[in-house]
């Protein structure tokens, strides 16, 4: 009898799980991403398409976003979405996605008690769009109240950064915000969404990553039931040639704020993989790891001068910085910037904090790293990237950037790899090679725009004052900061509104 009642089970749980589609695949076994860990009781998937922005048709910039809204946060033939959201809280699961320029990743982790019921409805949601109107104009509402609102009138800092991309890669496909536009979004249709996920959310087009303890029949499951997509031709990305900048190209954000947010930067042409990535990425991050008080731009901005919360500088896209520790996976790129990020300081230091981090970007440049800040940042640097990929979820997402950028083996392995044969030398010279001061967008958010574009063309010194005493060499540096040469001609400054932006 009791054996009855296990072969029942069996039936019951494994058997619609392994008939759920018996159709013909064109996903062939090197579009898998596969991360086998018998330890995680969980099941992790990433499903990755080549489906980011900079595929929007012109017109209708952020339908690469909403259509992959759509996908998780609406119904499909099967059930409403209220009805997914009933189904997936009673086992703890959920899934979401992630969008950029060049890549959605559509991800989700259940224990693998309840795997059937969640694979479901995740395939479901790929498969089986409903793609209805009432779904289409909430989530364009979110998306509208987002350009609208919050990013202009919330997040100052955000808004800098979001400004600083769309500067940079101005009339090119990474140009536009992930969100899109306020009139592109508002002309998105119903029809434009279907045709967009025809198009990229094919068989062609797809990276499946699967990891934790998941059953060996998935694999196949998986073959056969995205198969329901269809197969589509392998997508050919657009070129990214952002224009050259010359001198500083400064946008005045015009708002009355309480403090000033700082982004600056320009293009790099170097992405990871490339052997000196790994040598430039040791010299940005003694200069500027994200949010780590031993990086050198915050000792001099924050630590030794009290001027903000942190102060950081990029060499690859860091998205959401205010709520992330270490760079997310699946915002691969293959047109990279390094950047600088001022977090807001005191409107009266804002030109004083810029003279500060120009002036010590000009002094790596021309003086490149000492042994001593060599030697820690390395050793720092090689025990800090353990913490990038700490879950099979983000270890996947790792895994499906190596394939993009054609890392074999690994791109956290290479990483300690070069870190473990880097010299003082090869990072000094690609510090000359990769990295200037002399060009770049510079973007405040502020308010008295007149006045400061005035004392940024006047080269007008900035001393500083603090309320709090400071020690005597501290004081001697800043008068050589404040007076600092910017040099910034008058036509290179523009003001804008926030009202005008994204629009």
């Amino acid at each position: 009898m009791i054996w009855n009642k296990i072969l029942f089970s069996f039936l019951l749980v494994i058997v619609p799980f392994m008939i759920f589609n018996c159709s013909k695949s064109a996903i062939e076994n090197s579009q898998f991403v596969k991360l086998p860990v018998k330890s995680d009781p969980t099941i992790s998937f990433r499903i990755c398409f080549n489906a980011g922005f900079q595929y929007d048709p012109p017109g209708k910039e952020g339908l690469a976003y909403i259509t992959a809204r759509m996908l998780t946060e609406g119904s499909t033939l099967e059930n409403s979405y209220e009805e997914i959201i009933e189904k997936l809280y009673p086992i703890a699961a959920s899934y979401d996605v992630q969008v950029d320029a060049e890549q959605v990743v559509i991800y989700g982790r259940v224990h693998k008690d309840n795997l059937y019921k969640f694979y479901k409805l995740l395939i479901e949601s790929l498969t089986k769009p409903a793609f209805r109107e009432e779904d289409l104009e909430r989530v364009r509402s979110s998306v509208l109240n987002y350009l609208e609102n919050v990013l202009k009138y919330s997040n100052d800092e955000e808004l800098g950064k979001a400004v600083l991309y769309t500067e940079i890669f101005k009339n090119t496909k990474y140009g536009h915000l992930k969100e899109g536009r306020i009139s592109s979004v508002k002309a998105i249709t119903v029809a434009d969404v279907k045709k967009f996920y025809k198009k990229y959310y094919t068989q062609k087009n797809v990276i499946v990553g699967i990891g934790g303890r998941f059953p060996a029949y998935l694999v196949e499951n998986l073959k056969k039931d995205l198969s329901a997509l269809p197969v589509g031709e392998k997508i050919s990305p657009p070129e990214i040639n952002p224009k050259l900048i010359s001198g500083y190209e400064v946008v005045i954000v015009e708002k009355n704020t309480e403090a000033t947010a700082i982004s600056m930067g320009y293009p790099i042409d170097i992405i990871r993989g490339q052997d000196d990535w790994y040598a430039l990425a040791l010299a940005n991050s003694w200069f500027g790891e994200h949010r780590n008080s031993s990086s050198h731009l915050y000792q001099v901005i924050r630590e030794a001068r009290g001027l903000n919360y942190g102060d950081y500088s990029y060499i690859e896209y860091f998205p959401e910085g205010g709520r992330r520790q270490f760079p997310p996976p699946n915002v691969a790129r293959r047109k990279q910037i390094f950047e600088i990020w001022i977090r807001p300081v005191p409107n009266e230091a804002k030109v004083f904090a810029l003279r500060a981090a120009i002036r010590e970007l000009v002094r790596l440049v021309d003086n490149g790293m000492t042994r001593e800040d060599f030697k820690i940042t390395k050793n720092f640097l090689y025990s800090y990237i353990l913490n990038y990929a700490p879950t099979t979820m983000l270890k996947l997402g790792y895994a499906i950037d190596d394939k993009f950028y054609g890392i074999e083996d690994g791109h956290l392995k290479k990483f300690k790899k070069r870190l473990s044969e880097v010299t003082l030398d090869e990072v000094n010279n690609v510090i000359k090679k990769y990295l200037q001061y002399d060009n770049m967008k510079i973007i405040f958010v502020t308010s008295n725009a007149e006045e400061l574009k005035n004392i940024l063309v006047e080269d007008r010194p900035t001393p500083i004052s603090y309320r709090t005493p400071k020690q005597k060499e501290i004081l001697e540096e800043d008068k050589i900061i404040a007076s600092f040469p910017l040099r910034i001609k008058h036509e290179n400054i523009k003001i804008v509104k926030p009202e005008d932006l994204f629009q």
